[in-house]
């Protein structure tokens, strides 16, 4: 059997990736901001040659397309050259995000799994309930996050729980879903055979379809995750806030700062990466206590 080239079959080909966005990107740059800069030669009455031409549209303080390196340069400052607690700090505005995102990720699982609970074992619930939830997600979020955070303000409520419950709304669905499905993928042998061993609906829950349903559970705890960060983050904009990743985009694009907003949109998205990572990894634990491969 031929051994597995891990350069050949992974390193190569995500590299090969990698280096063609960059080129993209880098043509784009040259694109984007390059009339920028002629218009302000053309204005002072000269004209740029090429090789001028190119460290200005790689340099420029407000790009329209920032290069990588100032991407780079300002994930690295606002970072590491800053105190953690410090507003101008990523990990700040990080943490304000990831916290609004993991509560609504713990609410919208718990409700989605309740949901899928009784829409399997109830035939009411089925046909009531499952239309409107996924009617639910017809509603586009951008609409109905202002929507909360307004009325909840007008009761007195602010802070996490707004940007949580918007989380929850985003991240409950594919949960509802996933658990449906997982909960009724046992096969009908093995539940007549339950049936034959006389057992209560509760043992078939427990003994037969909950074990089913975890791979399906953790492939949508994985989309869950990333959207209950998109939910949060959308929380963050329409109500003017001053901390959080969806603070800083809202900031860098009230200052035309298009660095700022970019190097928020990476953090952003190493936090998704992080946060499905961590639930993949459960998935692998969980799977291998079962005694089934991943």
């Amino acid at each position: 059997m031929e051994k597995p080239n891990i350069f050949k079959d992974s390193i190569f080909p995500i590299t090969t990736v990698v280096i063609a966005i960059l080129i993209v990107w880098h043509v784009f740059v040259v694109v984007l901001n390059a009339p920028f800069e002629r218009d302000q030669a053309a204005r002072a009455g000269t004209t740029l040659t090429f090789s001028e031409l190119l460290p200005k549209v790689f340099n420029q303080e407000r790009p329209v397309l920032p290069a990588p390196h100032q991407i780079v340069a300002e994930l690295w400052d606002t970072t590491f050259n800053k105190p953690i607690t410090s507003k101008r700090s990523l990990f700040y505005h990080a943490w304000v995000t990831l916290s609004a995102t993991l509560a609504g990720f713990g609410i919208g699982t718990a409700l989605g799994i309740l949901l899928a609970i009784g829409i399997v074992h109830n035939r009411a619930i089925d046909r009531s309930l499952m239309p409107w939830v996924i009617a639910s997600q017809t509603v586009p979020i951008i609409a109905v996050a202002p929507m909360v955070i307004v009325v909840l303000n007008s009761i007195g409520i602010s802070g996490l729980l707004p940007k949580a419950l918007i989380s929850t709304y985003l991240s409950f669905f594919p949960v509802v879903v996933g658990m449906v499905k997982g909960l009724r993928s046992p096969e009908m042998m093995h539940l007549d055979l339950m049936r034959t061993y006389n057992a209560s609906r509760a043992q078939v829950f427990w003994k037969l379809r909950w074990p089913a349903s975890m791979p399906y559970l953790f492939t949508s705890l994985k989309v869950a995750i990333a959207i209950s960060l998109v939910g949060a983050i959308v929380g963050e904009l329409p109500t003017g806030a001053v901390a959080g990743l969806g603070a800083r985009l809202l900031s860098g694009s009230y200052y035309g700062q298009t660095v700022q907003i970019w190097a928020a949109l990476f953090m952003a998205a190493a936090l998704a990466a992080v946060l499905v990572g961590i639930v993949g990894v459960a998935h692998s634990m969980v799977l291998k206590r079962m005694g089934v491969k991943p």
